[in-house]
């Protein structure tokens, strides 16, 4: 049995724009069900989200079949966590919160076996090497790891170019939410001191030969990304589909369109 390729972290090496959704149902079936909707990456989040390893393990089975790679959020940098996140399977990760190339090169340091990190050596009750079904996985496994670091913070902005310069980091994500607020403009991503500083980072991470990624699902901004040099671009969220979709498709109803002759072509039966 050979090793998954990690096609993500291949094609932002080499300069492919990647398009993503955000994924916090925390659910297998939302997970697949999203899986074949034509993205090329899926962030299930064990961040904001209702997500332990075990509910990730589930969505990382349910969207394995499909042409559509995981990328794993942990809650926080933590090294324990970082090791049961690879080896239920999961080969690119994002870490929020990442202020310093310090904390960069330790995340780095714990997605690697030693010598040349500390991930924790257990691959025979792992998934990731299919129960040491994996022919040589513990000399292929790091050179299939990606890791994604979240700069969110001013501390983090000023840091930046050592953290994208920090061997091992594959990319710089940003979060327009929390560096907003940070930045003393909460709940005002589009505040032009924001723009201003997250085109200047998607810039700066550009230069150091790394990726950029953002989630934007206005349109518009997000397009502005992608044209500053962003690479991995999520451009919605799974439960902001869902609530709007269903709140329009009331709103229909309550102004009278339930007169309206019925779709039997959607009926899930």
């Amino acid at each position: 049995m050979q090793i998954p390729r990690n096609h993500f972290r291949d094609a932002l090496r080499a300069g492919q724009l990647q398009i993503g959704l955000w994924v916090g149902l925390a659910d297998a079936n939302a997970a697949e069900a999203l899986a074949g909707c034509g993205y090329d990456w899926l962030l299930l989040d064990g961040e904001h989200a209702p997500n332990d390893v075990r509910s990730v393990l589930e969505q990382l089975r349910a969207v394995a079949p499909y042409p559509v790679q995981p990328v794993v959020r942990a809650v926080q940098g933590d090294v324990a966590l970082v090791k049961q996140y690879l080896d239920i399977g999961a080969q690119t990760l994002l870490i929020p919160m990442v202020d310093t190339p310090e904390q960069a090169a330790l995340m780095v340091r714990a997605m690697r076996y030693p010598p040349d990190g500390i991930r924790g050596v257990g691959a025979a009750l792992a998934r990731a090497s299919r129960w040491n079904q994996v022919e040589n996985y513990l000399n292929l496994a790091n050179d299939e790891m990606c890791l994604l670091v979240q700069a969110e913070t001013p501390l983090a902005m000023k840091n930046l170019d050592a953290i994208a310069a920090t061997p091992g980091v594959d990319g710089v994500f940003f979060g327009p939410a929390d560096l907003s607020a940070s930045m003393g403009y909460r709940g005002q991503p589009g505040h032009p001191e924001v723009q201003k500083a997250l085109l200047e980072g998607i810039a700066t991470v550009v230069r150091a030969g790394k990726a950029a990624g953002i989630l934007m699902a206005d349109k518009k901004l997000a397009q502005s990304y992608i044209d500053a040099g962003a690479l991995f671009v999520a451009v919605g969220v799974d439960t902001t589909l869902l609530v709007r979709a269903a709140t329009e498709l009331a709103a229909s109803f309550a102004r009278g369109a339930a007169r309206a002759p019925a779709d039997t072509s959607a009926q899930p039966y």
